[in-house]
């Protein structure tokens, strides 16, 4: 199946009802995109959980290796992975059940997208979760 992403005034709902955000790939070096759009994010108000094996922590907030190390619910899974590792993350997405999976912009993967439509999650990839907040909150 082709992706079709949700249109803008979609994604602006998805960003208002979400609170709790896991990024996937999140680093803890400052330099790093996923790190400055988390960031972004966290000084938005949302509640961000770093899920990276190698960093102990970011923000201050203690780092899990997994999605399925997260207690309670995700509203969104932001992926900061390269294309090729998308279904594989997909997959455990799944297992948590989150409202969204988000890959950030350039990140995009026909089977993951197919895999998360079957499960009843609701898909974007290839946007700014960071680009799409701030249209957002000019409009």
């Amino acid at each position: 199946m082709t992706i079709q992403n949700p249109k803008p005034d979609e994604l602006n709902s998805i960003l208002a009802k979400a609170k709790r955000i896991a990024v996937v790939g999140l680093s803890d070096n400052p330099e790093r995109t996923s790190y400055q759009v988390a960031k972004h994010m966290l000084d938005a108000r949302y509640e961000i959980i770093p899920v990276n094996p190698k960093a102990d922590q970011v923000f201050g907030i203690k780092s899990v290796g997994s999605l399925k190390d997260i207690e309670g619910h995700v509203d969104i899974v932001n992926v900061f992975r390269r294309s090729e590792f998308l279904l594989d993350v997909a997959k455990e997405a799944a297992e948590i059940k989150p409202d969204v999976f988000w890959a950030q912009l350039g990140l995009a993967n026909e089977d993951a997208y197919d895999y998360l439509q079957k499960h009843g999650i609701t898909v974007v990839m290839d946007r700014c979760i960071k680009v799409q907040h701030e249209q957002m909150i000019n409009s």
